[in-house]
């Protein structure tokens, strides 16, 4: 017969096993708990379970004398009847850890954005293709559009094209790998029609402005306009489609891009399978409609003859329309209290299948 001291010590490491296992697997998964306290409760099932052990549970069998188990002063429960109770103690513990609401982590999330919201809109007329600003007008403007959009992660930024038409490129967004996979994609071939043909700098403001207009909660609402010629397409004037940015309260800042004089442009060699040939292009940047647009709405017309300009004035627009407020971020968990609530219920049902099956009491 075990000693009463050697009886304690394992019905406290069968108590303490369960926790010490749970533990570990809620260090090792990276579960935490939203009601962390209501896990105190759990210190209590073991003052409760040596309570209630105390007084044993129902024998197995049950004998009509107890004359011949007299020489037992303190009746032990019966082995069936541990099992039984072991179960029932297990399910309230489950409960009580459901209580606690645990949760894993999913990732963190932005829900706001940080009150700038930007579009940016691009032309893409074939003479971006010229190669004063090498390799490329396009292909430098691209990047130079990459890296600004890499210092705005708190701001929602939009992408319009245009051409002789005006297209939404990417809606504004806070997911900038979307917009600038978005902006990668982007070539001059994107206006493959004749009616496309041309540069519509009004249509360019106007989808730029459609974007913004019904934004609420704007710190500041700004288009950067980026053209390397004149305005001869469209319905939309440009200094109409800047009169009705300024009605709006939007700023529109102008960049003209390419440098004074000829510059090359390629074209497709008609004697040679994707071959090209250069031919002279005169650089036509309408600097007083760019002027007027960005003085009327309160923004700033900008040069850029040589990338290292593109890129000192988008930093320049960057330094000026500051972000001063983060957007607001929160974590994402994923609640599974149902799944330890459901292995609660099933360990009491496991408890009542077997009392009135394999354990069943007699009588």
């Amino acid at each position: 017969m075990k000693s009463v001291p050697s009886r304690v010590g394992l019905r406290l490491l069968l108590w303490l096993a369960p926790v010490a296992a749970g533990a570990w697997w809620v260090r090792g998964s990276g579960t935490s708990f939203r009601d962390p306290w209501y896990l105190l409760l759990l210190a209590v099932l073991p003052l409760a379970g040596w309570l209630r052990g105390r007084r044993g549970e129902p024998a197995a069998l049950v004998y009509s004398s107890i004359t011949l188990v007299a020489r037992l002063a303190n009746p032990h429960p019966a082995r069936a009847g541990q099992v039984l109770s072991a179960l029932r103690w297990l399910a309230l513990a489950l409960f009580i850890v459901a209580l606690a609401r645990p949760q894993s982590e999913l990732g963190e999330s932005r829900r706001e954005p940080s009150g700038i919201d930007i579009v940016l809109s691009v032309d893409l007329s074939d003479s971006m293709l010229a190669d004063d600003l090498a390799p490329s007008r396009i292909v430098v403007a691209k990047q130079v559009l990459e890296e600004f959009i890499e210092h705005r992660p708190n701001d929602r930024i939009g992408l319009v094209v245009f051409s002789g038409k005006a297209y939404i490129a990417s809606p504004l967004t806070l997911d900038h790998p979307f917009l600038a996979a978005s902006l990668k994609r982007l070539t001059v071939d994107t206006f493959s029609t004749s009616d496309e043909e041309g540069t519509a700098i009004g249509s360019g403001i106007m989808a730029a402005v459609n974007r913004l207009v019904d934004l609420k909660k704007s710190k500041s609402k700004i288009v950067v306009l980026m053209t390397d010629g004149q305005n001869n397409a469209g319905k939309v004037p440009p200094v109409q489609a800047a009169e009705v940015a300024r009605a709006l309260g939007i700023k529109v800042y102008t960049i003209g891009v390419g440098k004074k004089g000829t510059s090359r442009l390629p074209r497709p060699n008609p004697f040679v399978p994707g071959g090209f040939v250069y031919v002279p292009l005169n650089v036509e940047i309408d600097e007083e409609t760019l002027q007027k647009i960005a003085t009327r709405t309160g923004g700033k017309f900008y040069r850029a003859e040589s990338a290292d300009t593109l890129r000192q004035v988008y930093d320049e627009i960057n330094q000026m329309e500051t972000t001063e407020r983060d957007a607001k971020r929160f974590r994402v968990y994923r609640d599974f209290f149902a799944e330890v609530i459901l292995a609660g219920l099933l360990v009491l049902l496991c408890e009542l299948a077997l009392t009135h099956t394999v354990l069943r009491r007699i009588p």
